[in-house]
């Protein structure tokens, strides 16, 4: 054990007892105290049942599940119909292994889809109505003066 291990903390959560992450001062980057962090949680056998949710655990078995019935060649319709998981879900483990890292498609959706391409009118010239504008319960109409 190195001596950041030696000064980790211990505390207490009912009757159990669990490690505290390393402190952030410790590292020089974000992301290196993360990982580091996220190492020492995942190899509690007693922590990620606490801090995990039903439904962050059923996502985490899931994608393991996916993961490896690609790796026997399993297809994708095949996975879907077996674990009830859309394509679209069963593609972004397919991404995650190319990438080695699991970005969902609400995340890859920032950056990762083509922006949609509007025509080359711009807004300000818009055709102008004539007349005067009435409301009706059909919608707007212009009546001509």
């Amino acid at each position: 054990m190195d001596g950041k291990q030696a000064d980790m903390k211990k505390w207490e959560i009912g009757n159990k007892t669990a490690g505290i992450v390393p402190p952030i001062d410790d590292y020089s980057s974000r992301r290196r105290w993360e990982e580091e962090s996220w190492r020492k949680i995942s190899e509690s056998r007693e922590l990620l049942p606490i801090i995990l949710t039903s439904y962050e655990r059923r996502n985490l078995v899931i994608r393991a599940a996916i993961l490896e019935g690609l790796s026997l060649g399993k297809g994708q319709r095949q996975l879907s119909r077996e674990l009830s998981v859309s394509l679209q879900t069963i593609n972004a483990v397919k991404k995650a292994i190319a990438e080695n890292s699991y970005r969902s498609y609400f995340e890859r959706s920032k950056k990762d889809r083509k922006k949609k391409k509007y025509s080359a009118k711009s807004a300000s010239a818009k055709t102008r109505r004539r007349g005067a504008s009435v409301r009706t319960k059909y919608g707007i109409i212009h009546m001509p003066r």
